[in-house]
């Protein structure tokens, strides 16, 4: 993976989009990674192997939330519900 400088990758941006059709592109600020440029195909990809970019049902979202062993939902009631006074 090529590592550019900001400052390169700003002033040569058309470069390092071409180059990213190759491989993946680090660019650096003041020495540490900051981003990286990668080609609309890696992202896709990528975006399929994660599962993510797909609509989920209510139903897989639920699903997949973290579980809470402690939880337990109330029990529905059927009572009729109370009058309320308005005046």
């Amino acid at each position: 993976m090529a590592t550019w400088a900001l400052q390169d990758a700003k002033a040569r941006l058309s470069e390092v989009v071409r180059a990213a059709k190759k491989g993946p592109q680090r660019i650096t600020l003041r020495g540490e990674e900051a981003a990286v440029v990668i080609s609309p195909d890696e992202y896709r990809s990528l975006q399929k192997k994660s599962g993510k970019g797909k609509k989920r049902t209510f139903y897989e979202i639920w699903a997949s939330a973290p579980k809470v062993p402690e939880f337990e939902p109330m029990p529905r009631t059927f009572e009729p519900m109370r009058k309320v006074d308005f005046d």
